[in-house]
């Protein structure tokens, strides 16, 4: 690590630049009201529709947000990280809140709903993006780390917010949503930089780097063994996330406790994922990435043996969550920033195709998940989120690696008479 090498988590904020700031805000303020994704089938059974079409409209949503991402990362790449934020949530903040409204037509909701995912989720890449150009290299892990945050007190508090809403009307928990879109639309038009690294290293007479096509970038990650391992080591991650999430309450009531205990895992995990991860991060940044990436798959897999255990005593609920966590906290900043690190060239499409994999996952993690807890039991997938966390961890032994200095971009992607550049650069 070059440059100031303090690491501290004061230190580390006093340093990072305002728009960084911004970004994050704007960030919190749009995940305050993010509402869409877990209320939409509450919302709909409350208002007639049948559990299965509310289902399809909750698919149609996930399958928007896959999409989007991919969206989002072109957009980023051609227009700059401000512009697909503003666009993508100028877009979101009507579909959203127009949702109440077209709740009684089918096919119209389910446009509404495909769309709003789509809007929703193509500025993540944009503002990954962001954060790569804006946070000073030396903290760039931090800087996603403080990501993580934000978004995590954003979906911590969302809940309590929609609880009052609720009692207020159901409709509101829309409303609210499409304001707080368009609210992050006009912070970002407002505060965040017109230009970006990618934008201004394409002037007209700046030949530092050559212009790929997506076609090029694209053949370029794919031949990319260390990327792909990677990628493979995150839709993995995902899938036993979501799908732990989607069991984790169901086997908690089927081994005879409360509804309650899944509540107090939420709040401990939050609370500790929240206050936490920042302090984790300054020592986590010490260590090569591909170790991070290791040992806290590992963490989360001997939180899910745990979980293996719940009917013996509620104490190993418990502990599984804040094992579970722990391994989120020491593995995810290293792994969310991996893509950042890539050339300006690459940067948004490596970003935007790790965002899609990653909504495709989620997708199936569930699905899977119920599968294997209804046809097998609570042992058997905790033993299967277990293994596929060591297997994710493995991976990451290799495609986080940093690879030898002499591994260039493949050269027939790169433009004649320019300096190929290392794919990824240390922490």
């Amino acid at each position: 690590m070059t440059g100031d090498t303090r690491t501290g988590v004061f230190a580390v904020l006093r340093v990072t630049p305002a728009p960084v700031r911004y970004l994050l805000g704007g960030m919190l303020v749009n995940q305050l009201g993010a509402f869409v994704q877990t209320f939409l089938i509450l919302y709909l059974t409350f208002r007639g529709t049948s559990v299965a079409f509310a289902g399809v409209c909750l698919a149609a949503y996930s399958v928007g947000s896959i999409f989007g991402a991919m969206l989002g990362g072109e957009l980023t790449h051609r227009f700059g990280g401000r512009a697909t934020i503003v666009a993508a949530m100028t877009c979101a903040a009507p579909l959203v809140a127009s949702i109440p409204l077209v709740s009684g037509m089918p096919s119209v909701l389910l446009a509404v709903v495909a769309l709003s995912g789509l809007a929703i989720q193509a500025y993540r890449p944009a503002a990954a993006v962001l954060l790569a150009e804006l946070m000073p290299e030396q903290h760039k892990v931090m800087g996603f780390s403080m990501m993580r945050i934000a978004l995590n007190i954003g979906a911590a508090v969302a809940p309590l917010l929609a609880a009052l809403l609720i009692q207020v009307n159901w409709d509101l928990l829309f409303w609210v949503d499409g304001a707080t879109a368009a609210l992050w639309a006009l912070l970002a038009f407002r505060l965040l930089p017109k230009r970006t690294a990618t934008r201004h290293r394409a002037e007209p007479g700046d030949t530092s780097l050559p212009a790929m096509s997506a076609r090029a970038v694209y053949g370029t990650l794919i031949r990319d063994a260390r990327f792909l391992c990677y990628l493979v080591a995150g839709v993995f991650g995902m899938i036993v996330y979501a799908g732990s999430i989607a069991v984790l309450p169901l086997d908690i009531v089927a081994a005879g406790y409360p509804v309650g205990l899944y509540s107090t895992v939420l709040v401990i995990s939050s609370l500790v994922l929240i206050t936490c991860e920042l302090k984790i991060t300054t020592y986590i940044v010490q260590i090569p990435k591909y170790l991070a990436g290791l040992f806290g798959n590992l963490v989360s897999g001997l939180g899910f043996v745990l979980y293996g255990l719940i009917a013996v005593h509620p104490f190993f609920v418990i502990a599984g969550a804040l094992l579970a966590v722990s391994g989120l906290m020491i593995h995810g900043p290293s792994t969310s920033a991996h893509p950042a690190t890539f050339p300006v060239e690459l940067r948004s499409r490596y970003i935007a195709t790790k965002e899609t994999l990653a909504g495709l996952a989620a997708t199936i993690g569930p699905i899977l998940g119920l599968y294997i807890w209804s046809q097998l039991g609570g042992s058997a997938f905790w033993a299967f989120c277990a293994l596929l966390s060591v297997a994710a961890g493995s991976l990451h032994i290799y495609g986080l690696r940093q690879p030898p200095a002499s591994n260039p971009v493949s050269e027939p992607d790169l433009a004649v008479g320019t300096e190929p550049e290392v794919v990824g650069e240390r922490l």
